[in-house]
């Protein structure tokens, strides 16, 4: 997995916390993924020595239990939406920007479903594989066809 950049805390906008939060709750899910349910009370002074901005913090502990207690429901979307992938052959990278996602487009209404594509792909641009971000939105474009069918991806079908 690439590390992330150094990050600055000091004046972050809300967008830039929530896209701190989205990488911080990836990289835990890959952990989680790993390591297993054991690790779910470590995850808070994981994302205190990445950042101390409570906003940030919470929202990372909020994104990561919750995909976290419905992976079975995420995988199950994953699956059905990239059929021909198993989902042990996706990276562990893509897995969990994935789990993530779906959990954030089946279970947070506030936030935009473009938003959520986005910000997958930009989170598979920056830790995955130069094929990845395709392979991404183009799971989730159908997911949010399935789960949100008013929304639309811009990007869907654009090369990234």
């Amino acid at each position: 997995m690439k590390t992330p950049n150094n990050h600055s805390h000091l004046g972050e906008t809300k967008q830039d916390r929530r896209t701190l939060a989205r990488e911080l709750a990836m990289q835990a899910l890959c952990q989680l993924d790993v390591q297993g349910q054991d690790l779910l009370p470590w995850l808070g002074r994981f994302f205190r020595e990445q950042t101390s901005d409570s906003m940030t913090i919470q929202l990372a502990e909020q994104w990561t239990q919750g995909a976290w207690q419905n992976i079975d429901d995420c995988d199950d979307k994953i699956a059905q939406a990239a059929a021909k992938w198993k989902l042990s052959r996706m990276s562990q990278v893509d897995r969990s920007i994935l789990r993530l996602s779906v959990y954030q487009l089946q279970f947070c209404p506030d936030i935009p479903g473009k938003v959520v594509v986005n910000e997958a792909i930009e989170l598979a641009k920056k830790y995955s594989t130069e094929q990845s971000p395709r392979f991404v939105n183009g799971v989730l474009d159908s997911i949010l066809k399935l789960l949100r069918p008013g929304q639309t991806n811009p990007v869907a079908g654009q090369p990234s």
